[in-house]
């Protein structure tokens, strides 16, 4: 059962990382021409439209957002859909799309050391190691762009855009790390307020610097890939999350770089230097060690009770309900203490310590 949850976990991770990555490529041609938070603003607008859309025939997949969520969803929101878009939709324009898209991966690298930092994630010698890989492939990215390898050719286009993009990853973690407490709320409620409050903060700022407007048919296709890499993306993360927590759903979404650093180049972004191919091959590395982790030891889960999205096949709910109920629900329940020993990732039933 624990094995099979974890699966699902991965492949949930593996649709979003997809429907992200083949965003990306798109989001650096559209892009131009329009500012970085007219960019921003236009990518969660179309996130907001599609969420709401779902919200109008999807089933509830978890509790309701409560007021004391609040903070934590502003700081989502700042972090996640003004700064960090704002900042790739920038960097993009600079380092160009295949470049850009790989230094994507060091979302994985922050994620998973601000999950061990915050949440106690445990980090084997397999993540440790794919930690240091992608870091590499990062530094490659930098020494081709040092190197007059950017889509500009100089210190102040390529290397600049490069940081641009890779400090865009960082917001992203710490949205992730910030977002994994709203992991167990319904994910459509969730997208909609991050996506709602990004529009608001990065239009303003879009006013405010008075950016040009990008042509109707370009706004329409970021609009798109909000609702896709944006929207979609998010809610499939955030199920993700639920089961395999921030460090390795971050970790898995590392695919996400390869598909749009492959779609620029078989677009003729640019060709696959040296410094590239390396870049690739040590990313790749990361993603393979952390996809191919292992957890499992015996641990002890401590009574609580909590409300949360569940089913009563998963080995960890066995309270009873009159009459029956069967697939996923979502109420208050109790839990005892409980000792075994399975395969698990980091959710919301093992975050103990190691």
């Amino acid at each position: 059962m624990a094995r099979t949850a974890i699966a699902r976990g991965v492949l949930l991770a593996v649709a979003a990382a997809v429907a992200f990555g083949v965003t990306t490529p798109v989001v650096a041609w559209a892009g131009r021409g329009a500012g970085a938070f007219t960019t921003a603003a236009l990518l969660y607008a179309g996130a907001a439209v599609i969420s709401l859309a779902m919200l109008a025939v999807a089933r509830s997949r978890g509790a309701p957002i409560a007021r004391g969520d609040l903070p934590r969803l502003l700081g989502v929101a700042i972090a996640g859909a003004a700064i960090a878009p704002a900042l790739l939709a920038w960097g993009l324009q600079r380092a160009g799309a295949t470049v850009g898209s790989l230094l994507l991966n060091l979302e994985a690298v922050f994620t998973v050391l601000l999950a061990r930092a915050v949440f106690g994630e445990a980090i084997g010698r397999r993540v440790a190691v794919a930690v240091v890989a992608m870091v590499a492939g990062g530094v490659a990215i930098g020494l081709e762009m040092a190197g007059g390898g950017g889509s500009l050719g100089s210190l102040g286009g390529g290397l600049l855009g490069s940081l641009a993009v890779a400090a865009a990853t960082l917001g992203w973690a710490i949205d992730n790390t910030l977002t994994r407490p709203l992991a167990e709320r319904d994910p459509l409620y969730v997208v909609a307020a991050k996506a709602g409050l990004g529009v608001t903060f990065t239009l303003a700022a879009a006013l405010i610097a008075g950016e040009p407007r990008p042509a109707l048919g370009a706004a329409a296709i970021l609009l798109a890939c909000g609702a896709t890499g944006y929207g979609l993306s998010l809610r499939l993360y955030l199920l993700a999350q639920r089961t395999i927590g921030a460090g390795r759903t971050g970790s898995v979404f590392a695919l996400a770089p390869f598909l749009g650093a492959a779609i620029a180049i078989a677009a003729g972004d640019r060709g696959a230097t040296g410094w590239t191919l390396a870049a690739a091959a040590l990313f790749a590395t990361g993603v393979y060690l952390h996809l191919t982790e292992h957890h499992d030891h015996a641990h002890v889960h401590e009574p609580i009770e909590h409300a949360h999205a569940h089913r009563h096949d998963d080995g960890h709910h066995d309270h009873v309900h009159d009459p029956p109920v069967a697939g996923e629900h979502t109420h208050a329940h109790h839990h005892g203490q409980l000792s075994h020993a399975h395969e698990h990732g980091a959710d919301l039933h093992h975050s103990h310590s190691h």
